[in-house]
């Protein structure tokens, strides 16, 4: 009887083992929830990936297996379920969720809510490494080499893969189509599809756009276009509950850093503002004020001569 009840507690053991995640099978089983969240929050992929496998141990930590918690969220706050662990103190409260997918939901929200982190906001959604330094300067983590350990693992399962607007991660299956990537993922692209019906696609600047029509709104675009209304108003350096004007330009990716070769200078002319002028050349607002050293949010008079190429020295 005991050598049965010996070898049935090794047998649920080694089970125990078997069934637990590697880093690069994580990455491939939570790359959807990820993609989603980024779309929606703005978060990168990678950093969501990355933060998982390190905070839960590739979902093979305490906090991920009984409650759900793949990112180490503390109950400040919090009035939903909690479990306790011990961490930096004994028995700390933690956030617990009732699936994985509400654990990501709640760490998007997590960090586009507080004021501490609403600078990574700023940053390009392929800036994994601003994005995991911003993170540790922020205090997301005590650990001095958090920032770095986040570089690592993106950058050794290659999970910047997943912020990318133009290319779609395809698993394990089609694998035999590329056998030189070591990850056993593959990227194929993807054209942008835009309603050809409803909307007539332009360019400016390399950027494409389109022209709003009588009506339209951020929502409604958002639908129309396929994009998350985060990006329709990041695109377009637009506030939250901002009016759209009928034949006003809106990009459906990011503007650039510079104007084209032949736009060197602009003279504000009376009555615009920067963000027409950004939205004129399809330069971004924030780069359009750096590259002539004025204060974020400045508005300047007619007859100012604006950089839309070279920084002021």
């Amino acid at each position: 009887m005991k050598r049965i009840m010996v070898s049935g507690i090794v047998f649920l053991m080694f089970l125990s083992v078997i069934a637990q995640f590697t880093p690069s099978e994580y990455a491939v089983k939570f790359s959807d929830m990820a993609i989603k969240n980024m779309k929606e929050s703005g978060v990168p992929a990678s950093i969501t990936l990355a933060q998982g496998i390190l905070e839960s141990s590739s979902g093979n930590s305490y906090l991920a297996i009984n409650g759900n918690n793949h990112f180490g969220i503390k109950c400040h706050g919090w009035t939903g379920a909690k479990i306790y662990r011990d961490d930096d103190a004994e028995n700390e409260c933690f956030r617990k969720y009732n699936s994985v997918y509400e654990s990501y939901k709640d760490h998007a929200e997590f960090l586009r809510t507080r004021n501490r982190y609403s600078f990574l906001f700023d940053l390009k959604i392929t800036d994994y490494k601003g994005w995991a330094r911003g993170l540790s300067k922020a205090g997301y983590a005590t650990d001095p080499k958090y920032s770095d350990k986040l570089i690592s693992l993106i950058e050794r399962f290659e999970l910047y893969i997943y912020d990318s607007d133009d290319l779609i991660v395809v698993h394990e299956r089609e694998k035999q189509e590329r056998p030189e990537r070591k990850s056993g993922l593959v990227v194929k692209d993807v054209s942008f599809i835009i309603n050809p019906v409803t909307y007539e696609e332009f360019i400016n600047n390399n950027v494409p756009y389109v022209y709003a029509e009588k009506g339209d709104n951020i929502a409604k675009l958002s639908e129309e276009l396929d994009l998350m209304r985060w990006q329709i108003r990041k695109y377009n350096d637009l506030d939250r509950g901002a009016q759209i004007n009928e034949g006003e330009k809106i990009y459906i990716k990011p503007k650039r850093r510079r104007a084209e070769r032949n736009y060197e200078i602009h003279i504000v002319a009376e009555g615009e503002t920067m963000r027409d002028i950004s939205q004129m050349y399809a330069v971004k607002l924030r780069r359009l004020y750096r590259m002539n050293n004025f204060e974020r949010g400045l508005e300047v008079p007619a007859g100012t001569e604006l950089n839309l190429r070279r920084v002021k020295r």
